[in-house]
């Protein structure tokens, strides 16, 4: 059975941080592309990052520089640093396989979110 196990969410004040952690089983984890998407109240899914098999990585506009994707194909674990957080980082965080530049729901493996909740 796949499963994506995400953690790390939280609430926050702007300007900080958190991470986020995805832990996959039941498919090849090291053989798959690995998103972040995100969902805000009341929008639609936004890709965030996405990181490559050989570990290349890619950000939206809105979060590069301050968020960062890694993984650790050991532990089946995809990862996302978030600092200087901004109350428009409200959202679900999905961890998702493969590229997801205009996310849906009907390609990839999803968990089941978690939520970061930023304001002061």
């Amino acid at each position: 059975e796949v499963q994506l196990v995400e953690s790390g969410g939280g609430s926050v004040q702007p300007g900080g941080s958190l991470r986020l952690s995805c832990a996959a089983s039941g498919f090849h984890f090291s053989k798959y592309v690995m998103s972040w998407v995100r969902q805000a109240p009341g929008k639609g899914l936004e890709w965030v990052s996405h990181i490559m098999i050989g570990g290349g990585t890619s950000y939206a506009d809105s979060v590069k520089g301050r968020f960062t994707i890694s993984r650790d194909n050991a532990k089946k674990t995809v990862y996302l640093q978030m600092t200087n957080l901004k109350p428009e980082d409200t959202a679900v965080y999905y961890c998702v396989s493969g590229i997801q530049l205009r996310p849906t729901r009907a390609t990839g493996f999803w968990g089941q979110g978690t939520q970061v909740a930023v304001s002061s």
